[in-house]
Formats: C-alpha cells, structure tokens, sequence
C-alpha cells in the first residue's frame, strides 16, 4: 500500500493551489483542495497569460503615485481607485505610499527576477509532462511605446533589467515592424524581452485539474471556510459551509481573498483587489500577432492565444463587486488602434473581469506563518500571478518536506505587516 507523507488542505484552486498540489502530490502528499467558486472560472484563466522575468519592478515604484493621480480624472483611464470610506484602502495607501521609492525598487529585483526566472524553467518542465500542451512559447514580450518620454523610461529599466542579467534588445520602429510583418504598428520603439513568455491559462488550468484528479487529489467546490479550529500553534480543523476537513498541513492560496482567511488566522496579508478586465478577438487572416505585447502608455497587455488575441487591461482598486464598468473596457478597446491602426475592435460581446492580489508593498506573501506551524500562505502575486505560480507551488512543496527552497523567498515573509 502507498504511504502519505500525511494530508495538506489547500484553500483556492487558482495557479498558486494547484501548482501546490501538484508538487505536493509528487512529494507523496495527500492533498485536498477546497474552492470558494467553481474549478470552471478563476483570475488564473482569464488573465494576459503571460510569463514575466521582465516584471522585477514591484507595483510600488517611484513614479507610480504622480501617474495614478493624473489617470484618476480619466474614466477611461488604466489606473482607478473607487472612492469610499474603507479603512482597509487607507491603510494599503498609507503602505503603498511608503513602499513607492528607490530603494524598495532596488532591495527586491534580484528575489522578485529570481523567482519569475525559475518559474519559467518550471513551466519548461510542465509544459514536457505528460498530458500537457497549454501553448507555451518562450518567444519574448515586446513592450511597444509611442512617446519619447516613455522611450527614455524603458531604457533606462533596460539597463537595470541588463545589469540583472535579464536578455532584453531595444528596437526602433522599423526593427519592431519586421518582428510582425502581418500587422501594421504605430510605435516609436519597443523594449523586447527575450526572457519572457506566454501560454493559455484556460488550457493550463484544466489540465493541472485533470492530471491533480487522475494523481487521487480531492476538489470540494463552492467550499466557505468558517473558522479555523487551533490547538497550541497549529491548525486542527477547517470548519466550512460543507463541513469540517482535517489536515496535517493548511496551505491558504486563495488571491484577491487572501486577508479574510488570514484574519481568522490571527496573521495580517494587507492586500487590494485590484479588478482588470479581459476579452478575446478573433483576427482576419491578414491580422496575426507573433508575439505578446505590453501597450505601455495604454497599459494594455495584448496576448495571442488559442487562434485569437487577448486584450486585457486596467487595474481598479477598491471592494470586491461584480460590475462591469464599461467606460473602462471602453478604454482598452479605444487603445488598440493607437498601436495597430488596422485593427478596429468592436465593444466585445464577452467581458471577463478578475482581482489581482495587490500587497501595498508589491511583493507576494510566501512562506509559513510564524504564530502557527502548520500553515503555508502562497498569494498576493499582483500582476506577476499567473508567471509564478510554479515556483509558488515548487516553494510550498519545498517548505512542507523540509528542503531548503531554490530562491531565497525571505522578502516575501508573509506576516511582514504584524
């Protein structure tokens, strides 16, 4: 008879918690997985889809706060902070604010690149297992822009991305043209990041949950986590709306949620959702995009993905809702023209909207809690989500059999905030 190494409770079922179960099941876990939705939908499936070396600058940078305030009194805008008396958005503000300099930039690069870089090889490794075929393509991510001032901005991240070894190429307009012969671009330049890639999360998704199925893994969908029943310094049970679940381990991964469950653990993981909007286009023949592009100015992430092209953009900070603002997606629509001139998207029939887990600090939460021993957090990846998950789930596998974890994940200690 197989032995378990014992049983670990992951609470979400998004690429942070099934990269953990399926790590965990190859370490000879027993592993159950509780979903407050459904296995059908999460931010894991509708986002960019892209994976991002090239993101070693947390959310909180300098400059970021004088932009956000211009964006603010544009409807249409990529930046909005919905207006309301919430203490929890004053307190991320205040942390936001004290995080967005220089010197925070700079102290995290190498831990933030050094996880993104091994949760590319990871997603290597996945995408040759198998079973799995989710259209990965290391094939990098082109950053277009339109202005001189922007140009000026990415060559001088060029030169810190070069300085941490990262393989990025500037491109004048006509070097950016040949790399998209099919489509005709209005842009000054682009940085290129080699180092990046995409995939599509809908496929990677359902098959993680296929392959964790067929392994013996227990999906409860439709699961709310009550309360946590503790012992001393550790968890004993998980009481939800379907019952009560007994685990040697507690790994939460639950996004844009993360700090209710976290609360009921005695732990502080501020965090905002921070909502983005998605929706897929089907191109005309003559329309097809190589690569994935970040529209800088417009802050739109523009991905190829399963025969179609995935706009997806925005970040709304504020409570959780489930309104679709259609000024906003009216925003993104509007952009894409302003890049590619032939393209002339019409409003989409389909929105999909998501929260990012946005830290005031720009970092994720990862590592177990001090105050409890048996508890995992894998969350808070921002805008940085979907691009290391792998390397979530490897960490969490790592921290629970006891090995020493392949990055150095101290920056991302989760109760940093207590």
């Amino acid at each position: 008879m197989k032995t378990h190494k014992g049983t670990v409770l992951i609470i979400g079922a998004g690429i942070a918690g099934l990269s953990s179960a399926f790590y965990l099941t190859q370490d000879g876990w027993k592993v159950i997985v509780l979903e407050k939705n459904t296995l059908a939908d999460n931010c894991s499936y509708g986002n960019a889809g892209m994976i991002v070396p090239s993101h070693f600058t947390p959310l909180a940078a300098p400059g970021i706060v004088a932009q956000g305030v211009k964006w603010m009194f544009d409807k249409k805008s990529p930046f909005y902070v919905r207006p309301g008396l919430s203490w929890n958005l004053f307190d991320w503000g205040i942390k936001f604010l004290r995080h967005a300099n220089r010197q925070h930039v700079d102290r995290h690069a190498e831990a933030i690149r050094d996880l993104n870089l091994y949760s590319s090889t990871l997603y290597d490794e996945l995408s040759n297992t198998p079973g799995f075929d989710f259209e990965l393509e290391q094939s990098g991510i082109l950053m277009l822009y339109k202005r001189k001032e922007v140009e000026h901005e990415e060559a001088e991240l060029a030169k810190r991305a070069r300085d941490l070894q990262l393989d990025v190429e500037l491109l004048d307009r006509d070097e950016v043209q040949a790399l998209e012969p099919a489509l005709r671009l209005d842009v000054r330049g682009a940085a290129f990041y080699k180092c990046d890639g995409k995939l599509y999360p809908p496929k990677l998704m359902q098959q993680l949950v296929a392959y964790l199925k067929d392994k013996g893994v227990e999906f409860h969908e439709q699961v709310t986590i009550a309360r946590f029943l503790r012992s001393n310094r550790s968890v004993k049970e998980v009481v939800t709306n379907k019952g009560s679940f007994i685990g040697d381990e507690i790994v939460v991964a639950t996004g844009a949620y993360l700090p209710q469950l976290t609360s009921k653990l005695g732990a502080r993981t501020p965090l905002m959702p921070g909502k983005g909007y998605s929706f897929m286009y089907n191109p005309a023949q003559d329309e097809q995009l190589r690569h994935a592009a970040l529209l800088l100015e417009a802050r739109v992430a523009v991905t190829p993905m399963n025969g179609q092209i995935r706009f997806s953009g925005t970040m709304e900070l504020g409570s959780a809702n489930d309104t679709v603002y259609h000024s906003r997606v009216q925003g993104i629509v509007e952009s894409i023209p302003k890049y590619f001139p032939d393209i002339h998207v019409p409003y989409p029939d389909k929105v999909w909207f998501g929260y990012r887990p946005c830290p005031p600090d720009g970092l994720p939460y990862l590592g177990r809690l001090r105050k409890l021993s048996n508890v995992t957090i894998a969350g808070g990846g921002g805008m940085m989500g979907l691009s290391l998950g792998p390397a979530f789930g490897k960490a969490v596998a790592d921290l629970l059999s006891g090995r020493q974890t392949t990055t150095d994940i101290r920056a991302f200690e989760p109760e940093r905030f207590d």
